[in-house]
């Protein structure tokens, strides 16, 4: 990693906004921003936020999600979690908490402002950007994103193609509270993940 950008990144890590000047409610707990930013990778992962998993191992995607997200992916753990290969950046850096039904809250409000566009300029070489949820795609895809996250991710194709600068593939949360919404959406699995996979095959060489 570049040193700017590892200091950036190292700034990041240890970034208390939510905590102490939060926008909203503070952060129930004590910030550990989760982020793997990369000055060589050519693939983005921009998720939504860690999870509480994540929260205590402080590696992204260290659960059933992540397992089924390099299943999607087509990638070893050993691929996934090397940074010259893939950064990952999440949209929210630190676990949100849960809310009164024990799901996550939505990715913190300070993070993607503080943080996002310094570390984006600094990973120019990133080409492929991999939206996970509404969030991600909100913040990366602007006016391309539709109403809904299934219209978003049905739309992928026009959305490739219009990708001005890195291309950016929409995809749903790997969480298994989607494991519903790939039952009805059987596409996802017959048409966007081959042609994902075969898109970070040509990048990983």
């Amino acid at each position: 990693m570049s040193a700017e950008l590892d200091a950036l990144a190292a700034r990041a890590r240890a970034c208390r906004i939510c905590a102490e000047t939060p926008a909203v409610k503070p952060l129930p707990h004590e910030p550990r921003p989760v982020l793997g930013p990369s000055s060589t990778a050519r693939i983005l992962i921009a998720g939504q936020a860690p999870g509480t998993k994540v929260h205590i191992t402080g590696m992204p995607f260290t659960d059933a999600s992540g397992d089924r997200l390099r299943s999607w992916l087509g990638v070893t753990n050993d691929e996934f979690y090397d940074t010259e290969k893939f950064a990952i950046v999440p949209m929210g850096f630190c676990f949100p908490g849960q809310d009164a039904k024990g799901g996550d809250l939505p990715p913190r409000p300070e993070c993607a402002p503080a943080w996002r566009a310094p570390l984006m300029a600094l990973m120019p070489q990133i080409d492929l950007v991999l939206t996970i949820g509404i969030y991600a795609q909100s913040w990366h895809m602007g006016a391309m994103r539709r109403a809904s996250l299934t219209e978003t991710v049905m739309d992928w194709r026009a959305i490739w193609e219009k990708s001005t600068g890195p291309k950016v593939l929409p995809l749903p949360h790997p969480s298994w509270r989607n494991t519903g919404w790939l039952k009805k959406n059987p596409w996802f699995e017959t048409d966007l993940l081959p042609f994902l996979q075969s898109e970070i095959r040509c990048r990983l060489g």
